[in-house]
């Protein structure tokens, strides 16, 4: 057996003449788990790409168990064993699980499309892998995690030799996480080579048995897991020490802007009832289907509420729909930013403007000097890393695209800020400044909901904190009073409060 599964030698890369790679070499031995860390931009995604046939390669080579091969599509990579899971789903909604697992790949005889055989494959596939689904089901009915588990189940079916899993765990229960954890362990003793990319430091000293390091698209180290601290490590990725992840700007916490009271979502929530003080930083915590996110939809006028009442200073106001909510100054970070939050195909000037173009304009026609200004102060202000306003957002990475659609939200000077999993899938570094960026709107007078599935963050940027489970609030704590141990006595069982 070759010593190398895969071998990147030399590759670089540039788009509009700005390098994203240059002369990166990685390799991946059978069996090995080899994680690839860096800051969003830093070049996985582009290393990645080109090995999965989306990017060609300005320079540089590609050896398959010690064959050189060309990789001109993504068809060819499939043919040469190599998946990849994408931290951006990818799936195609108005399509069934089983047909999303086998799309392309779809099980036919004399023309005929074997459908009863494709789902009792699919569900063969997942429940090898400890999921029960109804494979006939519709992806759009799944929420985020599930579609997270069809695509790596995708990956799984392709009998893959290599298989690149990016962020795969950024939106899974924890118990999802170690069937994922049990399922790379089987992949590994079947000589599987897996190449992982995740910024959770507790994963990747877990089950990395290499790291590999990327920054501003050069290699910077290859080591073994063990040969690395995590101070070292964060070290090498940001180029410096970050010596506080959860910044807290002292700011005055004044009287109540923005009160729920018994406000239910059908299906998902029941009789809720918070409070939020202007410069306060609410945590909302909680499992995977605790129904957090469905609150904060209805409350922003995404989803319809069933029952409740809403106040913004005292007064009762009726939120329909998000245009509705914008109006009354709230702002709302989907944690679903592929589908929810970006226009990908539009710029990212575009994207940062698009919920305050009447702020620019008169007599119906947009001040095109006072949008541009806006748009390179907001590029300015939170230090958003594009070629150019006029770059395609999509082209962003995943950091410097979440801090476009923050710059959005800003630039309506909300009085209340919702933010879903506002740092999922995001590089240390830009964590740190998303971080900041929501200390100080605290620090400003905004009132601010954070809603988190890491605990370390919830916690560290909390003011207070309100625990859900199945519908319903089930605790809340004080500052004082945040422990990792209460908040999941709170998510897992309910005791009352």
């Amino acid at each position: 057996m070759d010593e190398y599964l895969l071998e990147m030698e030399h590759i670089s890369k540039s788009f509009s003449g700005v390098p994203a790679l240059t002369d990166v070499s990685f390799n991946l031995k059978p069996g090995e788990v080899h994680v690839l860390i860096g800051e969003n931009g830093a070049g996985k995604s582009t290393l990645m790409n080109i090995l999965c046939g989306l990017f060609r390669a300005d320079s540089g080579t590609i050896k398959i168990s010690g064959e050189t091969v060309e990789i001109p599509n993504q068809a060819a990579a499939m043919s040469l064993g190599i998946a990849i899971v994408h931290q951006e789903l990818s799936n195609v909604p108005d399509m069934t699980i089983a047909e999303n697992i086998f799309l392309g790949r779809e099980p036919h005889k004399s023309g005929v499309l074997l459908k009863k055989d494709m789902n009792s494959s699919a569900k063969a596939l997942l429940s090898k892998m400890g999921m029960n689904f109804d494979t006939s089901a519709k992806m759009r009915s799944l929420n985020v995690s599930n579609q997270q588990i069809i695509e790596i189940a995708k990956a799984i079916s392709m009998d893959a030799k290599i298989i690149v899993l990016d962020e795969p765990t950024s939106a899974i229960t924890d118990d999802e996480v170690e069937r994922l954890f049990s399922i790379i362990s089987e992949l590994k003793k079947h000589n599987v080579g897996i190449i992982y990319i995740s910024h959770r430091m507790e994963e990747i000293f877990r089950i990395g048995d290499r790291i590999t390091v990327l920054r501003d698209g050069s290699r910077i180290d290859t080591r073994s897991t063990s040969e690395y601290s995590e101070e070292s490590l964060v070290a090498q990725m940001v180029g410096r020490s970050i010596t506080d992840i959860f910044p807290k700007y002292n700011g005055e916490v004044g009287e109540t802007v923005f009160e729920v009271k018994n406000v239910s979502v059908k299906g998902w929530c029941n009789n809720i009832s918070f409070k939020v003080r202007k410069g306060e930083i609410l945590g909302f915590s909680g499992l995977m289907g605790a129904g957090r996110t469905e609150l904060m939809e209805g409350i922003f006028g995404i989803r319809a509420i069933s029952s409740g009442e809403i106040y913004l200073d005292d007064v009762k106001i009726r939120i329909d729909s998000p245009k509705r909510a914008i109006s009354y100054g709230l702002a709302y970070l989907s944690e679903d930013r592929q589908l929810k939050g970006l226009n990908p195909k539009a710029s990212v000037g575009d994207n940062i403007t698009i919920a305050s173009l009447q702020k620019f304009a008169r007599a119906g026609m947009i001040n095109g000097h006072r949008e541009q200004h806006a748009i390179d102060e907001y590029i300015e202000k939170l230090r958003i890393k594009t070629s150019s306003p006029r770059q395609k957002i999509c082209n962003l990475s995943g950091g410097n695209a979440q801090k476009a659609i923050i710059a959005r939200w800003m630039l309506t000077n909300p009085r209340v800020f919702i933010l879903d999993e506002p740092t999922r899938g995001i590089d240390i570094g830009a964590k740190a400044e998303i971080h900041g960026l929501i200390s100080k709107m605290a620090a400003d007078g905004i009132a601010v909901i954070i809603v988190s599935s890491e605990l370390p963050e919830v916690m560290g940027m909390s003011d207070r904190i309100l625990v859900m489970h199945e519908g319903s609030i089930t605790g809340e704590l004080l500052r004082g009073d945040f422990s990792q141990e209460k908040i999941m006595q709170y998510a897992t069982v309910f005791n009352g409060g």
